[in-house]
C-alpha cells in the first residue's frame, strides 16, 4: 500500500486522514434528513458495500441495522477463493489468511462395502486445483469478517460507523428514479416506539430473506424446496474419525449424510447433519428438532467411530431450497428503456440457497462489490445513471447459475449412496468426481459477465488468452520495476472506484524507445484530448485519479531506466507532486511464474487488459487501438 502522499502522519497508515465534518456526522444520535445512499442491514452485502462507499467522503452514507450490535457469532464461514481476491482489495486478506482455518483437501467417506452399517474413507482430494488464485479457501467466523469490515469503515476518511437499533417500517419509492422516502423505527429500550424518516436518493436492501425492502418494490423470492431438514452445529468435540481436521462428506448407508468442516481455532468443528424428510408444505420448525437430535444423527452417521460433544458454540436447523427474483431493482422490465433504478436488493434478499456449497456469505459480497462503485460514478458524475441497469443485469443472472448448480449439488448431498440391487442413489466416486469438476465455480472463479454497456468484444481476446473479458482479473506475479520487490500484480488495485489499464509491452517495446507502441499508448493516455485521462479526470487532480495506469515491459527490471520512461509512468501527485514510482513493473523472470507464459499474453505484439473496479476485465485490446479504447469508455462515462 502507498501512505504519506500528502504529508507525514504518525501512527496506523491504514488510518486515513478523517474528511471534513466526518467525525462529527456519526456522533449525532439521530439520523441525517437526507442521504445519497440508505444501506439497510449490516450483513456481508452491507458491510462490503458500506466499506467501498466509506472510501468517498463527498458521498453521504448510513447503514443501518435492526440488531443492537455487531454480530458476534456468524452463521456462515466460508470464504472462497475469489471473496479473498476481493478482500485483499479492502487491505485485510492477510489478517483473515492468519486467523482463518485453511480448506487443503477434502475426505470422501462412503458405506463400507463389506460393513455398510459403518463408513469408509473413499477418497482425498486437493480441495482446489493448483495456479487457480494466489489465495486459498479459508473458514472464518462470519463475525470476524465482520469486524474487519467495520474497522475498514471506522478507518476510512468518512469514519463511517453502522446505526443500529433501527428497523425499517417502510418505503416510498420516488417516481422516475427519484428520491425515496424510508421510514425507520427505533428499537432502543432509550427510543423505543420513536420513528425516522429519511429522504435517500439510493436504497441499498441487505436486509435478508425476509427483506421489507424488496417488499416494498414488489419483488418476490421464487423457487422451491427440497423438503429436507438439515441440522447444523459448531462443536468442540472428541472424536476418532480420523478427518476430524480435514473437510469431509460422509455418505452413510441408511442414516443419512455429514459434511464435516474444520474451522479457525484449531479445536472447533462445524457439522451440517441430515435430518428427516418434511412433508409437502411442512415446515422444519414444526419437526421440534433439539441439537440433542442433531448430534445423536451425527454420531449414528460416523459409526464405527465415536463423537462426544463437551460443548455446543451454536446450533440451528434449516430446510434447503432455491429461491432468487427476476430483477435485483425497481424497474419495472417493460420501463427499462425509460426508468432508472433507485431501489436495489442484495444477497438473501434477492437469492437463497443450501449452504452446503459455501456460496451465500461469497455470494452475497460479490453482489454489493458490483453495486458500489457504480452507485459512487454515478453519485460523482462521472458515469451516466443507466450504468446503474447492469446491476441487476450482471448479478441476476450468474445467481441463477448458482441456483441451478446448488440445486444439483443438495440433491446429490442429499441422495443416499447408490444401491447395487436397485440401482437408484448416487455413486460415492461420481460424488467425489462432480465436485472436483465444480471446484471452480465454488472457489467463485467462474462467474462470467455478458457483452453490456461497460464490457467490450472478445475480438482481441487472442491477444491475452488467460484474461478473459467478463471474467475475474486472474493476478500473476511480477517484479516491480524500482525496487525490485515481487508481488502479485493484481494486489496494486484498491477498493477505490479506479479502473485499472494493464499495459502489456510487445517484443519491440523497449522503454529506452519513444517511438515503441508502449510509448505511443502512454503519450495519447497523457496527452491527447480524446484520452479517457482527459475526458474524465476532475479538474486539477491527479493523472491517476480515476484511471490507474500500469506497464509490465518483458525486459528485465534492471534494464528499465527513470529517464527513458514515458512521464505518465512516473508521474507527479498529491500537494507536493511527488513522484509515484510503482507503475511499472517486468516478469518475474527468476522463477517459473512469467505473467506472459501464465495468462497466454502475446509476447510479440503485447496487449492492453481494461480492468473494472471490482476487478471483472472489461476489455481486452491491442496497444494502438487508441480509438477503440477512448469509444469504450464514450459509452458509459461523463464528461469532467
Amino acid at each position: 500500500m502507498q501512505f504519506y502522499l500528502e504529508g507525514f502522519r504518525a501512527g496506523d497508515p491504514h488510518r486515513e486522514a478523517p474528511a471534513p465534518g466526518a467525525e462529527a456526522a456519526f456522533q449525532n444520535d439521530k439520523l441525517p434528513e437526507s442521504v445519497d445512499v440508505l444501506i439497510v442491514g449490516s450483513g456481508p452485502a452491507g458491510l462490503t458495500l458500506a466499506a467501498q462507499l466509506a472510501a468517498f467522503p463527498d458521498i453521504s452514507t448510513r447503514l443501518i441495522e435492526a440488531r443492537s450490535g455487531p454480530l458476534e457469532l456468524g452463521q456462515a464461514d466460508g470464504v472462497a477463493c475469489r471473496t479473498m481476491e476481493m478482500f485483499e482489495a479492502f487491505g485485510f486478506a492477510e489478517q483473515i489468511m492468519q486467523e482463518a482455518y485453511w480448506v487443503n483437501e477434502v475426505a470422501f467417506w462412503k458405506p463400507d462395502a463389506k460393513k455398510p452399517e459403518n463408513i469408509e474413507r473413499n477418497g482425498i482430494v486437493q480441495d482446489t486445483e493448483d495456479g487457480l488464485s494466489e489465495f486459498p479457501h479459508v473458514i472464518l467466523n462470519q463475525a470476524r469478517v465482520h469486524d474487519r469490515y467495520l474497522e475498514q469503515m471506522r478507518n476510512s476518511p468518512s469514519r463511517m460507523e453502522v446505526d443500529y437499533s433501527r428497523r425499517v417500517a417502510s418505503v416510498t419509492t420516488g417516481k422516475d428514479g427519484g428520491p425515496s422516502l424510508v421510514t425507520i423505527e427505533r428499537t432502543d429500550p432509550a427510543h423505543a416506539g420513536q420513528t425516522e424518516q429519511v429522504v435517500a436518493r439510493y436504497v441499498v436492501g441487505c436486509d435478508g430473506a425476509r427483506s421489507v425492502v424488496r417488499k416494498s418494490i414488489g419483488r418476490e423470492l421464487r423457487g422451491d424446496s427440497a423438503n429436507q431438514a438439515w441440522g447444523v452445529m459448531d462443536v468442540l468435540a472428541i472424536t476418532d474419525f480420523p478427518d476430524i481436521r480435514r473437510k469431509s462428506a460422509i455418505q452413510s448407508s441408511s442414516e443419512g449424510n455429514v459434511l464435516i468442516i474444520p474451522r479457525e481455532g484449531g479445536y472447533l468443528v462445524r457439522f451440517y447433519v441430515e435430518m428427516d424428510k418434511l412433508a409437502e408444505n411442512e415446515r422444519v420448525a414444526s419437526k421440534n428438532i433439539t441439537v440433542e437430535h442433531v448430534i445423536a444423527a451425527a454420531k449414528r452417521i460416523m459409526r464405527p467411530f465415536t463423537l462426544e460433544v463437551k460443548d455446543v458454540a451454536w446450533w440451528s436447523v434449516y430446510e434447503i431450497g432455491q429461491r432468487i427474483c427476476d430483477r435485483y431493482d425497481n424497474v419495472i422490465e417493460s420501463d427499462v428503456e425509460r426508468q432508472l433504478p433507485s431501489v436495489f436488493i442484495a444477497g438473501d434478499a434477492c437469492h437463497t440457497h443450501s449452504p452446503k456449497a459455501g456460496q451465500g456469505m461469497n455470494f452475497s459480497m460479490q453482489d454489493t462489490f458490483n453495486l458500489g462503485w457504480k452507485l459512487a460514478a454515478v453519485l460523482r458524475g462521472q458515469a451516466v445513471p443507466e450504468l446503474l441497469h447492469t446491476y441487476s443485469e450482471e448479478r441476476q443472472v450468474v445467481a441463477q447459475d448458482l441456483i441451478d448448480f446448488d440445486r444439483e449439488w443438495a440433491a446429490m448431498f442429499s441422495d443416499r449412496p447408490k444401491d447395487s440391487a436397485s440401482g437408484e442413489g448416487v455413486d460415492p466416486k461420481a460424488f467425489q468426481q462432480y465436485f472436483i469438476k465444480k471446484g471452480r465455480f465454488t472457489a467463485g472463479t467462474e462467474t462470467h459477465y455478458r457483452p453490456s454497456m461497460i464490457q467490450g468484444e472478445d475480438t482481441w481476446q487472442n491477444l491475452a488468452k488467460g484474461f478473459i473479458v467478463g471474467m475475474r482479473f486472474h493476478s500473476a506475479p511480477v517484479i516491480r520495476q524500482a525496487d525490485g520487490k515481487v508481488l502479485h500484480l493484481g494486489h496494486v488495485a484498491r477498493a477505490d472506484g479506479r479502473w485499472r489499464l494493464y499495459a502489456f509491452a510487445g517484443a519491440d517495446d523497449s522503454s529506452a524507445d519513444n517511438t515503441s507502441t508502449i510509448h505511443k499508448l502512454c503519450d495519447f493516455l497523457a496527452n491527447d484530448t480524446e484520452s479517457p485521462l482527459s475526458r474524465y479526470n476532475p479538474e486539477g487532480a491527479d493523472i491517476d485519479a480515476l484511471f490507474d495506469c500500469r506497464v509490465i515491459f518483458q525486459q528485465s527490471h534492471l534494464e528499465v531506466t527513470d529517464e527513458t520512461l514515458p512521464s505518465l509512468l512516473r508521474p507527479r501527485k498529491g500537494q507536493f507532486g511527488l513522484i509515484d514510482y510503482e507503475k511499472v513493473f517486468c516478469p518475474d523472470s527468476r522463477s517459473e511464474q512469467d505473467i506472459y507464459d501464465l495468462r497466454g499474453i502475446d509476447r510479440e505484439k503485447g496487449c492492453l487488459v481494461v480492468v473494472r473496479p471490482d476487478q471483472y476485465i472489461a476489455h481486452v485490446l491491442p496497444l494502438e487501438a487508441h480509438a477503440e479504447l477512448a469509444a469504450f469508455f464514450n459509452r458509459f462515462m461523463m464528461r469532467r
